[in-house]
């Protein structure tokens, strides 16, 4: 068994030498480790519950051969105007009085416009009066409104990596790798906390979905929310015919995410649809302890509540609670 002790699992300088020696360890023996590091830094029967809104849909000028809503890759779903802040704050709401704790927001663009600001301040705004952590993924922002959105009291600011630097042209050409970095730098230093991560099952090989992990757990700090993404192939997009990612290989690079960044929230995001029970079982006993609640997640499917409800009692999990939250904040 591979160990490695808490000190070294939050150094600076992972490679990718080292996360595959993590990978390549018979399953016992990560899912072992894994589950100690989680246990080191969080409760293991709570998980932190989060509801996504598409604020704005489709019509995106970028290229995401995974994206449904990018307007060019041969998507037919229209695109939809910015929605009005009180129908966001209504949806806020809802999923509070839900369970949820954080809300989180997405528009389909390449970044916003300066006349969408004040709604998008108003909605974060709005969300942190309810007593919600907020987040937003808006694409690309530069420094006039990244300072906007840090002063209305935004959280945290989603902005994936998608996967490795080598494979990332062959699924995005219209923005780089390097954009991407630059934005959660430019998020970071505004000290508005990271959310980031990635897809599996776009046709990338392991040592992508490694480096993907290494790239995020040298980012200094590492994301305090890391969502791991299973791709469901949507119509009308190049990769409509991906081959389904491997459930085993899945909870693998859940368990390597967990020991790389401990103090990381590690995100089931979408695709859980598509997972089993057991399933997801393994993927919480392996370091995750974040998801998405309700029936959409943008314009992918994920599973009802009450599934979520039932498969939470028969694990003894409990939906971590704000005030849960901002004790283990104040640690």
């Amino acid at each position: 068994m591979v160990f490695i002790d808490k000190m070294t699992s939050t150094s600076k300088e992972w490679s990718r030498e080292a996360a595959q020696t993590l990978y390549d360890q018979p399953l016992m023996d990560l899912l072992f480790q894994a589950q100690t590091v989680h246990r080191q830094n969080f409760d293991p029967n709570k998980v932190q519950t989060s509801k996504l809104l598409s604020i704005k849909t489709g019509g995106c000028a970028e290229d995401c051969s995974y994206c449904s809503q990018s307007a060019r890759n041969g998507s037919t779903l229209p695109a939809s105007k910015l929605i009005e802040v009180e129908r966001v704050l209504a949806e806020a709401r809802r999923a509070r009085d839900g369970g949820a704790t954080r809300f989180c927001m997405g528009a389909a663009w390449r970044e916003p416009k300066d006349r969408d600001m004040d709604s998008l301040v108003a909605m974060v705004e709005g969300v942190r009066a309810l007593g919600m952590e907020s987040c937003m993924t808006l694409g690309m922002l530069d420094d006039t409104q990244v300072v906007r959105l840090r002063d209305a009291g935004l959280d945290y600011y989603n902005h994936n990596i998608d996967t490795s630097e080598r494979y990332y042209p062959e699924v995005i050409t219209t923005r780089t790798f390097a954009d991407r970095i630059d934005t959660l730098n430019r998020v970071k230093e505004a000290g508005i906390k990271v959310c980031s991560g990635g897809i599996l099952g776009m046709g990338e090989e392991t040592q992508d979905r490694l480096d993907m992990l290494v790239t995020l757990a040298n980012l200094d700090p590492a994301p305090d929310s890391v969502p791991v993404n299973m791709l469901m192939p949507q119509a009308d997009t190049p990769l409509a015919d991906a081959a389904p990612v491997d459930p085993i290989d899945f909870v693998r690079i859940i368990a390597v995410a967990r020991i790389m960044m401990p103090q990381s929230y590690v995100r089931l995001s979408a695709g859980r649809s598509d997972m089993s029970e057991e399933m997801q079982a393994m993927c919480f006993f392996a370091g995750a302890n974040s998801m998405f609640v309700g029936e959409t997640l943008l314009t992918a499917e994920n599973p009802e509540e009450d599934k979520d409800a039932l498969l939470f009692a028969k694990l003894g999990i409990q939906a971590e609670t704000a005030a849960g939250q901002s004790a283990r904040a104040a640690e």
